[in-house]
């Protein structure tokens, strides 16, 4: 077996990860360092007599075969997302191919299937049990399901296929960040921003001023900018022409057009899924997960549609007569609205219906309460505590500086700084606290659970949207126990900045995407699972999204609002009367939001179950016309969404034919909210048993199970329904 050179920081065994010296310059060599010692690695394991197999030579040590690559392409994959840079972009794109190609040859590895298939036969085989006998479940059903089995010719082309879709998947990524920083709009008119709320005018001249034009304001295309602008905006010139140019991200005859890449994308997985003995891609991802198939996902939002068709229409005709009636002077009936006035009408019979402005809570939303906040409530709830760490940044010439952190300095711990990959990063640990529950816990009081940096703002470096992933799964004991060396994780987002260094104030969806990202989070650094491969958010991926979208419940209600929202300068609680206008409005539209959801997944599962139908089908006339009953009505067709869709067309699988997850989860999480409901949101008992019964079980066991084991039954999908008024 070759060794890793541990100089070599993409390959250091620690949690203590030297980013500075992550460069471009050495991934390349440590990379391929790492796929020589897996490939020896793995055929040490192939080689090995059918007499000689055990456990740990042969399910365990698959895993520890190919960890170090693991953890080091993690390191890359996190760079590429955070800091894409043309030299690293370069050198990610040379690399790809080569991770991709061993990837896939695991488990198309005839020795190491039979070697698999040896120690799996009886009579072993009824010696297994528990998580371990899981994980060799789980190892041969993974095996068999990325084509063991198969032929050589076929093998041949699976892996081609699959270092196609690696590539193209990369483009398309590529082709959405570059258009998006490839537009910004310089204004000089103030005029032109009537009716923009203080927080967006600030940030966008903020930016003018670093692009060197003082004294004007530059919207990008980026979340923080554009979102305001279609919301609030009374100009609708502009309005319209930030959201086409949006809509063009991607967009067909552009010079990032993604058009022929989803094509070619939707083309490959359709092969893969017949080359693996599926009808569809569809059901390629969904046979392990709760869905079971792409027919039982695609009958979920169906259902899930009709249920609230009715209430869809009702609210698309108050807008449309709500904006007929205030646009009476110019005759105007009620209609479709045109796609760039949603946003904004939608806004105006908010305040008007609700008497509630959403940029008034901003004030008591900065980022340092709504953390404290996050803390304070699931520190005790999960028998957790949580600090925060100073952190030092490294530039380009090797200057070092520290970082302080927003409040409560004094609370700093006396150890040394923790190197982040760019100033704006902060790193938390996270401890066992028991004391603060009477359950039971399997950790020593005290112990160092995981550790999380946090990257909570845009750069045009760093790809859009919110999300967690794991950097280091903890090293485990060969049978059982806990993590011998704490979890490490990370939480990214794209929120509206400080400004001139003042702390960011965020809005309500912004606060709730951070409890939700948490919600990974702690799935992650909770885990108890003593096998890397189950533990934490290796689940089924229809049942990854309960543990964070369940979090988001305690920004909607008192007593986590009294937790997390007080005023960044009086330090006042959150008035009685904005929490009203804020319940009052929590489901405002909620038809319409949960429509617009169903309609993503919809457009998802169609494209990946009936692949030989739509194939060739334009795909702005698919979204406007196949499409239509999800959508609002619009006055002007819309460029198909599926041109700028990362979540589904950015990764080899990622959320493909995996989008109705979404709601899926959400089925489950506001069931399981009801149990809080009942027993008390800050209930200490029924916190450490869903900590103990979901959030620490990874995939040791099936996610049904899991379920019935803190509800006592099967979900109920009258909960969501209640919950958002839509029975």
């Amino acid at each position: 077996m070759s060794s890793i050179p541990d100089t070599n920081p993409f390959l250091a065994d620690s949690a203590d990860i030297r980013w500075s010296r992550l460069t471009p310059a050495l991934m390349e060599d440590g990379i391929n360092a790492a796929l020589a010692n897996a490939s020896a690695a793995i055929e040490t394991l192939a080689a090995q007599a059918p007499a000689t197999l055990t456990f740990d030579n042969t399910v365990l040590g698959l895993e520890n075969a190919t960890r170090p690559l693991n953890r080091a392409w993690g390191r890359v994959e996190h760079l590429n997302a955070v800091n894409n840079t043309p030299a690293f972009r370069e050198i990610y794109n040379r690399l790809l191919p080569k991770v991709t190609a061993f990837s896939t040859s695991i488990p198309l590895n005839p020795r190491l299937w039979a070697v698999l298939q040896a120690y799996a036969a009886p009579p072993a085989a009824a010696a297994r049990q528990g998580t371990a006998n899981r994980l060799l479940d789980e190892t041969l059903a993974d095996f068999s399901e990325n084509g063991a089995g198969l032929d050589a010719p076929r093998k041949t082309r699976l892996e081609t296929v699959n270092s196609e879709l690696a590539a193209l998947t990369q483009k398309y990524s590529e082709n959405v960040l570059d258009a998006t920083n490839e537009w910004s709009k310089t204004v000089t008119d103030a005029a032109l921003l009537d009716g923009l709320p203080s927080s967006a005018l600030a940030g966008a001249a903020a930016a003018a001023t670093q692009a060197g034009n003082p004294g004007a304001w530059r919207f990008t295309l980026h979340a923080p900018s554009i979102t305001p602008v279609l919301q609030y905006a009374k100009n609708e010139a502009f309005r319209r022409e930030c959201w086409e140019a949006w809509t063009r991200i991607g967009g067909a005859g552009t010079p990032r057009d993604n058009t022929a890449l989803v094509a070619q994308i939707l083309a490959l997985r359709d092969e893969k899924a017949h080359l693996l003995g599926k009808a569809n891609f569809a059901d390629f991802t969904t046979t392990r997960r709760m869905a079971k198939s792409g027919a039982g996902a695609l009958r979920f939002v169906e259902d899930l549609h009709a249920r609230i068709l009715s209430h869809f229409q009702r609210e698309t005709a108050e807008l449309q007569n709500y904006k007929a009636a205030k646009t009476a002077a110019t005759n105007a009936p009620a209609a479709p609205l045109a796609p760039w006035e949603l946003g904004y009408w939608a806004e105006q019979q908010r305040r008007e219906k609700h008497d509630f402005d959403p940029e008034e809570l901003r004030p008591y939303l900065p980022i340092s309460g709504v953390l404290s906040g996050l803390f304070a409530i699931f520190g005790p709830l999960f028998g957790i505590r949580i600090e925060q760490r100073t952190t030092a940044f490294t530039d380009a010439v090797g200057t070092t500086t520290l970082h302080d952190i927003w409040a409560d300095k004094d609370r700093i711990p006396a150890v040394p700084p923790v190197e982040v990959w760019h100033p704006e990063v902060k790193y938390y640990d996270i401890y066992d606290a028991p004391e603060a529950s009477t359950a039971p816990t399997h950790t020593a009081p005290g112990c160092h659970l995981g550790s999380f940096y946090t990257d909570w703002h845009p750069r045009e470096t760093k790809r859009g949207g919110a999300w967690m992933n794991f950097l280091d799964g903890g090293d485990v004991s060969n049978g059982g126990g806990t993590p011998r060396r704490f979890r490490l994780g990370l939480i990214c987002g794209n929120f509206t900045p400080g400004l001139a260094g003042a702390e960011p104030l965020l809005s309500h969806d912004e606060a709730l995407t951070i409890f939700h990202e948490f919600g990974h989070l702690l799935h992650h650094i909770l885990s108890e699972v003593p096998y890397e491969t189950l533990a934490g958010t290796n689940v089924a991926w229809d049942f990854v999204e309960l543990p964070s979208q369940l979090l988001e419940n305690w920004c909607w209600h008192k007593d986590g609002l009294d937790l997390i929202a007080s005023h960044y300068q009086t330090g006042a609680k959150l008035p009685a009367a904005l929490l009203a206008k804020l319940t009052a409005a929590a489901n405002y539209r909620v038809a319409t939001a949960t429509m617009r959801q169903l309609a993503f997944a919809k457009l998802d599962l169609e494209l990946h179950i009936h692949h030989e139908q739509f194939k060739g089908l334009d795909l702005d006339t698919f979204w406007n016309e196949n499409l239509c009953d999800y959508q609002v009505p619009a006055s002007a067709p819309t460029p198909s969404m599926a041109r700028r869709f990362t979540h589904i067309f950015g990764d080899p699988t990622g959320y493909a034919a995996g989008y109705y997850s979404y709601k899926w989860a959400e089925v489950l999480e506001a069931d399981v909210f009801t149990r809080f409901q009942k027993e008390g949101l800050l209930n200490p008992e029924t916190g450490r048993e869903l900590r103990e019964k979901i959030y620490a079980k990874g995939n040791s066991e099936p996610p049904e199970k899991l379920f019935r084991d803190f509800m006592g039954r099967d979900p109920d999908l009258s909960a969501l329904l209640k919950r958002e008024g839509l029975e």
